[in-house]
């Protein structure tokens, strides 16, 4: 009797171990991955301001 209990509890533990398996799932998407690429440039701007500012101030006498 008591080797029954144990193998009808090592059954159950054994049991419950296999239900809680989680599972993974890949699903594709019903929309298309978009990728939004709006990049702001402001680089050469500044660029051009700071060479017109730097024109500005060696034609002057202040500095």
């Amino acid at each position: 009797m008591n080797t029954a209990l144990k193998y009808s509890a090592l059954a159950s533990i054994i049991g419950l171990l296999i239900a809680c398996t989680p599972t993974v799932q890949v699903a594709v998407p019903n929309e298309p991955i978009t990728i939004n690429l709006n990049v702001r440039i402001e680089h050469e701007i500044r660029v051009q301001v700071e060479e017109d500012l730097d024109d500005i101030f060696a034609d002057s006498d202040l500095f």
